[in-house]
C-alpha cells in the first residue's frame, strides 16, 4: 500500500500537525516504513503456534501482611522536617 501526499496531509490535518512542504517527503517515507513493518508483522506465520500470555510461568507471589515494629524510631524521625508525639507531622490534606 502506497501512501499518497493527499492522504498524509489529511492525516496531518486530523492530528492538527503543521507540516511544511519540505517536510512532506520525509513524513511520507517514515509513514511508508511504519506501514511496511505493520504488513510484515501481519503476515508473520502464526499457524501451529500455541497461545502464550508471557514468556515464562511467573506469577504474582503474595506475602503475608505482618505488622513489624520499627526499633529505632528516633533515627527514623530525625529525617522528618517536623514531628509531634513521636510521629511525622504533615500538612492537612483535604
Amino acid at each position: 500500500m502506497k501512501v499518497e501526499k493527499e492522504e498524509l496531509l489529511h492525516i496531518a490535518k486530523l492530528a492538527d500537525l503543521k507540516i511544511s512542504d519540505n517536510e512532506v517527503e520525509n513524513y511520507l517515507a517514515n509513514l511508508q516504513d511504519i506501514l511496511n513493518f505493520a504488513n510484515i508483522v501481519n503476515d508473520a506465520p502464526v499457524e501451529n503456534l500455541q497461545e502464550t500470555i508471557g514468556a515464562n510461568d511467573n506469577y504474582n507471589v503474595f506475602r503475608k501482611d505482618e505488622v513489624i515494629e520499627f526499633k529505632d524510631k528516633e533515627s527514623l524521625l530525625s529525617n522528618a522536617p517536623e514531628k509531634e508525639q513521636n510521629m511525622f507531622k504533615i500538612p492537612k490534606v483535604l
